[in-house]
């Protein structure tokens, strides 16, 4: 726990990791040599357009189909993996309990909010159904000292006991790793985890992860639970969104911890040991998806991160443009962290090793590229389709063409695979229209992903605000 004064202490929840390792901030988005390689590789592919059209076309079109097969067999082997039964951790209730109260460690339990007053009695719910003892809880409801509204809302609510609420004092960035910096700074677990306003983690979340930390070895710096969504039926976008987190907490991330590869953290319901995230400098305030790049720091210094079968149930945004809002961040933050970690390219390749490090740059790149690119390939195959234009053709001769059709195909059939196959597992037949209908999902991640690459060059560390509450606010006749 931190002594500084309230200056010492914002200044060091916004810069000191920038001052600390300057190269693993995101302070700074491109460095002069990412900079001037990306302009390099822009004015080739526009002199070639310009000058030698169908080769440059032809070329582009075969590197970009490359990369949807090498993303495709990638993630089919990660799905595969993520199939074993012990890929993701499991204790039990008996395990979870059987710890005496008096050797749990004190758990400090961040609640960043901000502008979300009608979630604080959310928060008390949630807080004070945790099975954990209250003298080991240390919970921080972060809130900006300008935010009138929710500190209105936190001083009617009665918020006391384990609860701490904390102002951070107003200043940029206004994002909620800044706001997590400086509550770790008064921080006294020796396990912190973050949980946003309105989750609703699993009672017995807290000990499992104790339990799980004892018999997994010393260099497991973090546990991340699984989350799921409360309104995944409300509507078609909600399903969708439902379904996609069912395959990727429940399939993809535990493939990924069975492959030991880089694990980018949700962004809630991480559990982390607190020395480990001093150790490493805690949240980039400059990155936008910071629990992302957290993991990413985590593999190169040589932890590693377990996947707990433990949930904690969330809100899914049923408004498509707050859905496109808060994925168009997300997408802007993976490109933030891709472009941090791949600064020193070889120092990470070699912490990491090979194929991981591979691996990190289709999630964290080929993720929002991809999205993006999609975009441009469905254009091209509608007018294939409707019109047939010789430009079409001649981008895809039968070398390309083929390799695209596979991804066009069996792409396509085994995503809907893998989603049909979360959703079984998960017992929610209702999710069914979702993962048939859900080539019409990709279409908004393609506008989300345009959105969030266009924002990483005009205004990087911008937070754009993600509201809650929507089912709430709208009562429980249109949470159904």
């Amino acid at each position: 726990m931190t002594t500084l004064s309230t200056e010492a202490a914002l200044e060091e929840a916004i810069n000191g990791l920038r001052n600390s390792n300057p190269s693993a901030s995101a302070a700074t988005t491109f460095l002069p040599w990412q900079r001037n390689t990306l302009l390099t590789l822009t004015a080739a592919a526009v002199a070639g357009l310009v000058f030698a059209t169908r080769v440059a076309v032809v070329v582009l079109c075969l590197i970009v189909t490359l990369l949807y097969l090498w993303t495709l067999l990638d993630r089919l082997v990660v799905f595969y993996r993520g199939l074993d039964a012990d890929a993701i951790l499991t204790v039990s209730d008996q395990e979870a309990r059987s710890i005496p109260d008096d050797e749990l460690p004190v758990y400090t339990v961040l609640v960043p909010a901000y502008h979300e007053p009608e979630v604080v009695s959310q928060l008390m719910t949630s807080m004070a159904a945790l099975d954990y003892p209250p003298a080991k809880l240390d919970v921080l409801l972060l809130l900006e000292a300008d935010d009138e509204i929710t500190i209105a809302a936190a001083e009617r609510a009665g918020i006391s006991g384990s609860i701490r609420v904390v102002l951070v004092p107003a200043a940029d960035p206004r994002t909620k790793p800044k706001a997590c910096n400086y509550g770790l700074l008064l921080a006294h677990g020796d396990l912190t985890t973050i949980y946003d306003a309105e989750d609703h983690p699993e009672p017995l979340q807290l000990r499992r992860v104790v339990a799980a930390l004892r018999r997994l070895p010393a260099n497991v710096a973090c546990v991340q639970a699984k989350l799921a969504f409360h309104n995944g039926r409300q509507n078609l976008l909600t399903a969708w969104f439902t379904t996609e987190y069912g395959l990727w907490f429940g399939y993809l991330l535990p493939g990924l911890m069975r492959t030991h590869s880089p694990i980018p953290l949700g962004g809630t319901s991480n559990h982390i040991r607190t020395s480990v995230l001093r150790e490493l400098g805690a949240w980039d305030p400059f990155n936008v998806t910071e629990d992302a790049d957290l993991g990413m720091r985590i593999a190169i210094a040589g932890y590693t991160t377990a996947v707990l079968d433990s949930t904690t149930v969330e809100e899914a945004n049923r408004a498509p443009i707050n859905w496109i809002r808060q994925r168009s961040r997300w997408y802007k933050g993976y490109l933030q962290t891709w472009l941090v970690h791949t600064r020193h390219p070889v120092r990470t390749w070699r912490s990491l090793g090979t194929v991981q490090f591979m691996r990190m740059n289709l999630i964290l790149a080929g993720t929002p590229l991809t999205a993006c690119l999609n975009l441009v390939f469905w254009f091209a195959t509608l007018a294939w389709i409707f019109g047939q234009p010789q430009v079409v053709a001649d981008a895809f001769p039968p070398f390309t063409y083929y390799i695209a059709l596979i991804c066009l195909l069996f792409g396509n059939a085994s995503t809907l695979f893998c989603n049909l196959i979360g959703a079984r597992a998960s017992g929610n037949s209702n999710l069914l229209l979702a993962c048939l209908t859900v080539p019409l999902y990709w279409v908004l991640m393609g506008v989300a992903a345009t959105k969030g690459c266009w924002q990483l060059i005009r205004n990087p560390a911008y937070w754009e605000k993600t509201f809650h509450g929507l089912d709430v606010a709208q009562g429980p006749e249109d949470a159904k």
